[in-house]
């Protein structure tokens, strides 16, 4: 199956902006993105329709792992995500350039995680996203006992067009 995320540029620079800011005791920050999902046979497309970035407070100090974040940022997106129904999908930053690779940890936690939300919204896919600076990498649960599909292809709109996320 062929999974594109369609993003506006200014939910991406959004995105981009508030990854990037320190933060007392994390290492990196976490957001998420709530998106509408449609399917064809053998094609889904998720389009992004906002960013939710996790409170300050939300975060654990979990100091071997660059962010941890608490059931309670996990209700509020949950819950951010419930009118209109939207997938959630987890979104974090490894900076650099080129394609980005999720850490073991990243994998762990997200393959524990990312089913839960279908206890909320059950019949919308959920996922994960990690970005470097110039590019992205993604999976995408279609239920919760199902295993995760790579996202095919990230699509960039706004004043220019740009099927993928890198720099021209």
């Amino acid at each position: 199956m062929n999974v594109t995320l369609r993003l506006c540029s200014s939910v991406l620079a959004e995105v981009r902006a508030d990854l990037a800011r320190p933060h007392p005791h994390a290492w990196e920050r976490v957001g998420f993105l709530s998106a509408g999902a449609s399917a064809a046979p053998g094609e889904l497309l998720l389009t992004v329709r906002g960013y939710l970035p996790v409170a300050d407070e939300d975060y654990s100090n979990a100091p071997d792992v660059g962010a941890e974040i608490g059931s309670e940022a996990f209700r509020k997106a949950l819950q951010w995500a419930y009118r209109p129904r939207s997938a959630v999908i987890h979104i974090h930053t490894h900076h650099g350039f080129g394609r980005p690779g999720f850490s073991s940890v990243d994998l762990r936690s997200g393959g524990q995680f990312v089913p839960s939300f279908f206890a909320t919204t059950p019949r919308l896919p959920h996922g994960m996203i990690v970005l470097s600076d110039d590019d992205a990498t993604g999976l995408v649960w279609l239920g919760e006992d199902r295993a995760p599909l790579p996202i095919s292809a990230f699509t960039q709109v706004g004043p220019i067009y740009r099927h993928d996320w890198r720099a021209p």
